[in-house]
């Protein structure tokens, strides 16, 4: 994990994590008394996941999560999708205990974890590390484990998770004692590793460099949400502030709207979104082109005003009723998800906006950046299908 620290950047783009996001990596052992326990009520993450989604802005942190090998494998990797379905649909993403756990780590702002080994590999790293389950009389007390268990901070289910977090990364200090503990010579493993192993087999050790195998690079799993997410937004002039989470906005000071993607598990609430989302390949032939997809989707669900395409990691299409189709595509410093750049348009025409013939540029403030956007008509030309 040291010798790969250079690559944290594409660690976190790999796991979708765009600039002005933080990455909160959760993660459990395999004990009763884990993060991802059988302790019934007791329990911690059962009720933890959807708050978390709920109380954490989509477009300001990502989530993950690292589960022991032996949870996967006693439960079945099946049971373990079902029973985190909910939070796989609002953005949840499920690591691969085995061959991207370092990565995910590595990519971590902050850890959600327990008294395993991985919240202290975190804690060696330097990362801020908070224990939603601790259970110290499993440890040894004289371990330097059990020491850091007793010390970290707490996550309190029954307080308010955002500031909490916040909190733990404002005040955070790395700590000395678990990276001295966990490696003595860092960066010198390999040869002493091996020159060690050598000498137990009592053979020669080779002559050529000790060295590692480094870790690879997972392949680009961004999140896909298809849970209903609601939309807090406020406009002024071509500057639009947009906020989204699973749960009901708490602002008042704006106005909200509620964005369904098309497979959402509840058919009904298609009927009632206010926008309604997928992403695809341009040319997915399954799907018809993007112009063709919001024209039908408009068709079925008359009382929604706007469809969103996302065809891409910077552009979008967007039907707006009455209005017709435009593409917004993100101009040069703008990184966020397209299905924001469609929330901010969709309030932008809320708001009594028009896009001019010429095309318009909005800022999209959003995740503590300013995102340039241009909304541009699709002239009729080059329409597949029209509404």
């Amino acid at each position: 994990m040291l010798a790969a620290r250079p690559y944290r950047e594409r660690f976190r783009r790999a796991l979708g994590v765009r600039p002005g996001q933080r990455l909160v990596v959760l993660n459990s052992t395999w004990n009763p008394e884990g993060f991802f326990g059988n302790g019934g009520g007791k329990d911690v993450l059962p009720s933890l996941l959807p708050r978390l989604t709920a109380e954490l802005p989509a477009d300001e942190y990502r989530l993950a999560a690292i589960l022991h090998p032996n949870i996967w494998y006693g439960h079945g990797p099946g049971q373990i999708r079902a029973w985190l379905d909910r939070a796989r649909r609002s953005g949840l993403t499920l690591i691969d205990p085995v061959h991207a756990w370092r990565q995910a780590l590595m990519a971590a702002d902050v850890v959600l974890g327990d008294f395993g080994a991985v919240s202290y590999y975190a804690a060696a790293l330097g990362l801020p590390v908070m224990l939603a389950a601790a259970a110290p009389d499993r440890l040894d007390p004289v371990a330097p484990l059990a020491s850091f268990v007793r010390d970290a901070p707490r996550l309190d289910p029954n307080d308010l998770l955002r500031e909490q977090i916040e909190r733990v990364l404002t005040r955070h200090r790395p700590l000395a004692e678990p990276a001295g503990f966990t490696t003595s010579a860092p960066g010198a493993s390999a040869a002493l590793l091996r020159e060690h192993f050598y000498k137990l087999m009592d053979l020669p050790e080779p002559e050529a460099p000790a060295l590692l195998e480094p870790l690879p690079l997972p392949a680009y799993d961004p999140p896909r949400r298809t849970a209903p997410l609601h939309v807090w937004t406020r406009v002024r002039g071509t500057d639009v502030i947009i906020e989204r989470s699973t749960g009901r906005p708490r602002r008042t000071d704006g106005n909200s709207h509620l964005v369904v993607h098309e497979d959402d598990l509840d058919p009904d609430s298609l009927e009632t979104a206010d926008v309604i989302t997928r992403e695809g390949q341009p040319d997915d032939p399954r799907l018809g082109s993007p112009e063709a997809w919001t024209a039908e989707v408009l068709r079925r669900y008359p009382r929604c005003p706007v469809a969103a395409y996302v065809s891409g990691p910077h552009t979008c299409t967007v039907r707006v009723r009455d209005h017709g189709a435009f593409r917004l595509s993100a101009e040069p410093g703008a990184d966020a998800d397209p299905a924001a750049y469609a929330s901010s348009l969709a309030a932008w025409f809320a708001t009594g906006g028009r896009v001019p013939p010429s095309g318009i540029t909005l800022r999209v403030h959003v995740a503590g950046g300013v995102h340039p956007v241009t909304a541009e008509p699709v002239l009729p030309g080059d329409l597949a299908a029209q509404p």
